[in-house]
């Protein structure tokens, strides 16, 4: 997979258009304002349910990436297992970059 879906999240990220961390993405998935789901192939099994699920029941797409470091490394931070994309057009271009 190329990497070009990091420097997209990490434009996203700097325009302030996306969510990380477990908690706050399913807040995010609930309310209507995730449009993309990131997560990582390496999340916890609870984790991985739990947000597939959210996503499923609330029809957000989400994709599985290499790892937390790489996601993490996206947006300049430490590991991340979930992100959470907020915007229409970022979701869109990483999903076709992402496939």
């Amino acid at each position: 997979m190329n990497d070009q879906w990091m420097s997209l999240l990490g434009l996203a990220n700097r325009a302030r258009k996306i969510i990380s961390g477990e908690e706050l993405s399913v807040k995010e998935i609930r309310s209507g304002k995730a449009k993309l789901v990131l997560l990582s192939k390496d999340a916890s099994f609870n984790t991985q349910k739990k947000i597939t699920d959210k996503c499923n029941s609330y029809q957000v797409p989400y994709k599985l990436v290499e790892d937390r470091y790489k996601l993490g490394q996206a947006i300049g931070k430490e590991a991340r297992v979930v992100v959470a994309l907020l915007d229409d057009g970022f979701a869109k271009k990483l999903l076709t970059l992402l496939d």
